[in-house]
């Protein structure tokens, strides 16, 4: 089965457990919401808000779903909470959905070639890890994979990017620190189209203290790789740090604002009681989930899977 194909009972049972501790932590509250109740109240839609809002769920998501409980509990005649699970998990699938969210297809449209995808985010949300690991699991699946290290400004960064390409057996294009993160990301991609690869992977710096200077350099990175392949970048996908809940959100606001972001990956989930956050950021900014990350391991970096994640966080709590 192909890494990027439907989830494995394994990948299920991974999932399950990555996410342990949100369920635990603050979504079985909602089973105690329901317990010994016998219809969908103000008391029992108050307390499920409560329980949203401080899962990181965010309040505007949160109110969004609230509504479409009380919506359907009213026109299908719902009176029960034994209904409440159902009619809860159906409305966040539906969110995600409407958010373009997959459901565990492939995430790329390899037709092009080389498929290039800019990859973004602060220092320390596991953004080069995640290259690492795309590029690991592309490779498994016969994909000539190019790497550009072009987060230029930390030699750590670099470092990193380099073993995870001899661990994967990707090709990677690198410069001195200190180097034009632009011509790196140049470079990469003109190399890619010489040597027919499938998939470009560019790293980016993520240093978000002066905003003006990040817009200005991940449009020039955007505009020098335009000139070897016209719609490149296909993807720029945006990786934060599930496990900082509200900061995330922030995050999110401001790569939003200095580039065009086509997709999310949300990792170090395993850690964190804070798993809402991928609901709320995905909901909030219509930008679609593609990988979360439940783990160290190479395979603990999923493709995301709504009908799963759902179900993985709720399971049957009627």
């Amino acid at each position: 089965m192909a890494v990027f194909g439907l989830f494995s009972k394994e990948k299920k049972e991974t999932l399950d457990k990555g996410l342990e501790k949100t369920k635990t932590g603050l979504f079985d509250k909602i089973s105690r919401i329901i317990t010994a109740k016998s219809k969908i109240d103000d008391n029992v839609l108050d307390n499920l808000e409560e329980v949203l809002v401080t899962s990181d769920v965010g309040v505007e998501t949160t109110l969004k779903i609230i509504e479409r409980i009380e919506k359907r509990a009213s026109h299908d005649k719902y009176v029960n909470t034994t209904e409440l699970n159902k009619i809860l998990k159906e409305e966040i699938a539906s969110l995600l959905e409407e958010n373009g969210s997959i459901n565990g297809e492939t995430p790329f449209d390899f037709s092009k070639k080389p498929y290039v995808i800019m990859v973004v985010g602060v220092n320390g949300v596991g953004k080069t890890t995640t290259i690492g690991k795309l590029a690991a699991q592309l490779k498994s699946e016969g994909k000539k994979v190019f790497l550009g290290a072009a987060d230029t400004f930390r030699a750590a960064a670099v470092d990193q990017l380099t073993v995870w390409a001899e661990r994967s057996g990707a090709e990677i294009i690198k410069q001195q620190m200190g180097s034009d993160t632009a011509s790196v990301a140049y470079d990469t991609v003109k190399s890619a189209v010489a040597n027919n690869a499938d998939v470009v992977l560019i790293d980016t710096a993520g240093r978000l203290h002066n905003k003006i200077n990040l817009m200005n350099e991940l449009t020039k990175i955007r505009n020098v790789m335009a000139k070897v392949i016209p719609d490149a970048p296909h993807e720029v996908l945006l990786v934060l740090d599930g496990s900082t809940g509200q900061n995330a959100f922030q995050q999110a606001k401001e790569f939003t604002k200095a580039t065009i972001v086509t997709s999310l990956a949300v990792t170090k989930l395993d850690g964190t009681a804070k798993g809402g956050v991928v609901l709320g950021i995905s909901d909030q900014f219509k930008i679609p989930v593609k990988f979360i990350g439940i783990g160290e391991g190479i395979n603990d970096l999923q493709v995301f899977d709504k009908t799963r994640f759902v179900e993985s966080l709720f399971g049957d709590l009627a």
